[in-house]
């Protein structure tokens, strides 16, 4: 059996493109399963895959593994390069990528992802407004050196903040010029250009996203 990815519709799932962008990063071969959002089926089909019922999951004969940051950690033990080499910076990507992983609930459920939405703002509240505020500051915290990611080459820690920088663009959020810039060079990345080319393709009709 191939190494299977199984993912949400691209437009709207966030989730999925994590693992999808690292896997891609990395040089892992893999075949893509989109499983469309919503549908009377989804939940069954997800259920199949794993007892947690989401995407994304990543499947080869005995492996199966169903949350985004353990699939990219599986990611990084084949290629290590996903993360930094130096073990401070390592420690410190991580602890950014879990703080992502498990936080800043308010910017997600605000301004929730979707690749198709017209550029324009929306009403934030003081909830969300706060989580964009702690976001620039963890980002500025996190900045290494003059390259255009946060430690240096691209990792992990990018991936995870690949479907905050659609956000901040979609919604058009006022940024600082650091965090502007790290935007920019996150949505210019030509791996997430080719997810994006596929998620403006996408006729899924999602209703409860």
């Amino acid at each position: 059996m191939s190494l299977t990815l199984h993912i949400g519709n691209k437009r709207l799932s966030s989730w999925s493109m994590r693992p999808w962008l690292a896997l891609k990063k990395a040089g892992i071969a893999f075949t893509e399963n989109v499983i469309p959002l919503d549908q009377d089926d989804t939940r069954e089909t997800l259920l199949a895959l794993s007892p947690a019922a989401t995407v994304p999951v990543l499947q080869k004969d005995d492996l199966t593994i169903w949350d985004s940051l353990a699939i990219c950690e599986w990611a990084a033990e084949q290629v290590p390069s996903l993360w930094p080499a130096d073990p401070v910076q390592r420690a410190r990507a991580r602890a950014v990528t879990a703080s992502m992983h498990s936080g800043f609930g308010a910017l997600r459920s605000t301004l929730s992802m979707d690749l198709q939405r017209p550029v324009g703002q929306t009403s934030v509240d003081v909830a969300c407004w706060a989580d964009i505020e702690r976001m620039e500051a963890l980002w500025a915290a996190a900045k290494t050196g003059n390259g255009l990611y946060l430690f240096g080459d691209w990792s992990i820690a990018d991936a995870f903040f690949t479907p905050v920088a659609t956000r901040f663009q979609t919604y058009d959020i006022p940024l600082s010029s650091a965090s502007r810039a790290y935007v920019d060079a996150l949505l210019a990345d030509p791996v997430y250009q080719d997810w994006r080319a596929a998620a403006l393709e996408e006729s899924f009709n999602a209703p409860f996203h």
